[in-house]
């Protein structure tokens, strides 16, 4: 089924510890970017940056290298963006 809108949902699980899921839909085919942000650094990785055919997608984010702490997901597809806070916590 082809979305009716772009969307970027709640990673998953929420906080994570090592691994998470981001999930977006686009309803034509767009320029699509994903971006991962600290909010106390700025920019951290790019996961994807790529013309993308109408559909539902799903990205996963191995957090190697990075340190516990709120994150963004900025999700731009044409005129579009989206933005979803992300927690990195490992277990103790």
């Amino acid at each position: 089924m082809i979305p009716s809108e772009f969307h970027l949902s709640q990673n998953y699980p929420d906080p994570f510890s090592e691994r998470t899921t981001i999930k977006f839909c686009v309803p034509c085919t767009s320029r699509v970017r994903v971006d991962i942000v600290n909010t106390e650094t700025g920019f951290v990785r790019r996961l994807d940056d790529e013309e993308k055919e109408a559909g539902t997608f799903e990205i996963e984010l191995d957090a190697c290298g990075m340190s516990d702490g709120r994150y963004l997901c900025v999700f731009q597809a044409g005129d579009f963006t989206a933005t979803k806070r992300m927690t990195l916590k490992r277990r103790s």
